[in-house]
């Protein structure tokens, strides 16, 4: 696994330099962000969509990674700039937005996450990442800005996709879960899909993101992979104990 960093530029460099391999956090427990970093991988992705965290368990979580120096991404069904706020304050290092399905969607998000004049996202001081007002404020408004994902995860989308991605986002999240059901299960739309999504990631010099359950599924192009969850790593891991146990 590539080092590890706990600042968003740090996060991207890791990216640019070649693939980073994360996992889904979905279980609101610090000691699951503890043997995920352990491990090795090189991020988290705490869930506050397909999950049952809620806010307070999703900033503590990330309030543990950034104490580890472990990036925590978030992934959100909406973009709601209150929540964003507090998501970065407490140290995540990047937000991914669900279902994006337009160039404003992107623009909006980018504003939420964006000090001025680049976006709209309000200052404060009071908080973990600006050390509770130990970092000055001309610091804390030059760091570095969080890293953009975006989940491109339906049949179609409102504006093209290489204007959508080209808008803000660091890294194109294909759904293939969500496509599968939209298609009908038919594997054949699903990967023109995802090829779609792949070479507007590449024309627009973005990174491609995905999902897999296991190491033998990560798509060979994908940069940004989500591997697995610590729910189902538990769930497989007490399979084979019981399995074993027989």
């Amino acid at each position: 696994m590539a080092r590890r960093k706990s600042n968003g530029q740090g996060f991207l460099e890791l990216l640019s330099d070649g693939r980073v391999v994360g996992v889904f956090v979905k279980l609101p427990a610090v000691e699951s962000v503890d043997i995920v970093a352990g491990a090795g991988f090189d991020f988290g992705i705490v869930d506050l969509e397909h999950s049952q965290l809620s806010e307070g368990d999703a900033l503590r979580l990330v309030r543990h990674a950034h104490a580890l120096g472990f990036p925590a991404v978030v992934r959100i069904a909406a973009n709601d700039a209150g929540l964003v706020n507090r998501l970065l304050e407490a140290g995540a290092v990047g937000i991914q937005l669900s279902t994006v399905v337009s160039v404003e969607q992107v623009r909006d998000l980018t504003r939420a996450t964006r000090y001025a004049p680049a976006g709209r996202r309000s200052v404060s001081l009071a908080h973990p990442v600006a050390r509770y007002g130990v970092t000055s404020l001309r610091e804390a408004v030059a760091a570095p800005s969080p890293v953009l994902v975006g989940q491109i995860e339906t049949t179609e989308t409102e504006d093209p996709l290489d204007r959508i991605l080209a808008a803000g986002l660091d890294v194109a999240f294909v759904g293939v879960t969500d496509l599968t059901v939209e298609f009908g299960f038919d594997e054949d739309l699903v990967q023109a899909r995802v090829e779609e999504v792949r070479k507007a990631a590449e024309a627009t010099g973005v990174a491609l993101g995905a999902f897999a359950a296991n190491p033998s599924r990560i798509p060979e192009r994908a940069r940004y992979v989500a591997l697995s969850s610590d729910v189902a790593l538990l769930r497989d891991a007490a399979g084979r104990a019981v399995n074993d146990a027989g």
